[in-house]
């Protein structure tokens, strides 16, 4: 199975705390880590390949980053 997680969008329901060069899923609000890492996470063991992220170009390398 090849996961697909959808990081798109602006955060801007979650502004001020989100920007549009920082949406809220590249953001640590619930835990320690960003909510894209969370859902990463998530997937560790369940025998599902390397999650395919969808995303905005323009945050393609906060993608790579996280």
């Amino acid at each position: 199975m090849k996961p697909i997680i959808l990081a798109g969008g602006t955060g801007s329901r979650l502004w001020p705390k989100s920007r549009v060069a920082m949406p809220k899923q590249f953001l640590a609000l619930t835990s320690d880590n960003s909510m894209l890492q969370d859902t990463i996470a998530r997937l560790n063991g369940s025998g599902a390949q390397s999650p395919m992220i969808i995303c905005n170009e323009a945050h393609r390398f906060l993608v790579a980053e996280q």
